[in-house]
């Protein structure tokens, strides 16, 4: 399949599971930091988190926190889930393995602006952007929580900063939910997703690659 890159003004790229290996370091985390409440609330977590693939940990551990467990049991509370959850998710992502080509792909288009719109904490994104050297790349700015993607996306095209024809590469359901409230196009990239029952449902309704890499291998 032939992908028309140079169409684009924009590349809209998450980061977990499209440009880093990096979504069983999260799921790990979460299970982690929520152990304190017992293994069937710390499971129930895993549960929310991988069927809220995309949302910022702010969310999940809200949701944990009221719907999960209840106010009388004891444990850590959010901003204790957060520090552990961050400490450990940012060894992870230090260390996990950078998606192929990426650096070909940016040659390729290089007429495009570059951003990551993410759920991960964006202080965190930056630290470790520029620690593997990955932070040039996105010259159109490195986004993430606490703000929502959808949030993220309207600022940065109100602002004209996010330009169309723009794509938006993502691992989730609610990427490509994004992308469509935006009015931007969708690829999903499947290899390191967490999305169950994906073949299901991009059936027909989006491209799809495993990594990367194949949009350099396709010649764009």
């Amino acid at each position: 399949m032939n992908f028309p890159l140079e169409d684009y003004a924009s590349l809209i790229f998450d980061c977990d599971g499209v440009l880093l290996n990096s979504n069983p370091i999260k799921t790990r985390a979460f299970y982690k930091a929520t152990l304190p409440y017992g293994e069937d609330a710390a499971r129930s977590m895993v549960d929310y988190h991988l069927s809220n693939g995309g949302i910022s940990r702010y969310e999940k551990f809200n949701y944990f926190l009221t719907e999960i467990v209840s106010s009388e049991q004891k444990g850590p509370n959010k901003e204790e889930l957060l520090e552990y959850f961050a400490r450990e998710v940012r060894k992870g992502l230090l260390s996990c393995e950078i998606t192929p080509g990426l650096q070909e792909l940016r040659i390729g288009t290089s007429h495009a602006k570059w951003f990551v719109i993410s759920g991960g904490n964006q202080n965190e994104l930056h630290h470790v952007f520029k620690e593997r050297g990955l932070e040039d790349f996105f010259d159109g700015g490195i986004f993430g929580s606490p703000d929502s993607k959808d949030d993220i996306m309207s600022k940065e095209m109100g602002n004209g900063n996010i330009c169309l024809p723009a794509l938006f590469l993502g691992d989730s359901k609610y990427d490509y939910d994004t992308s469509l409230r935006a009015g931007v196009e969708f690829i999903f990239v499947s290899d390191w997703s967490e999305f169950v029952g994906w073949r299901r449902f991009f059936a027909g309704r989006s491209n799809v690659i495993g990594k990367l890499v194949q949009l350099t291998e396709t010649g764009g």
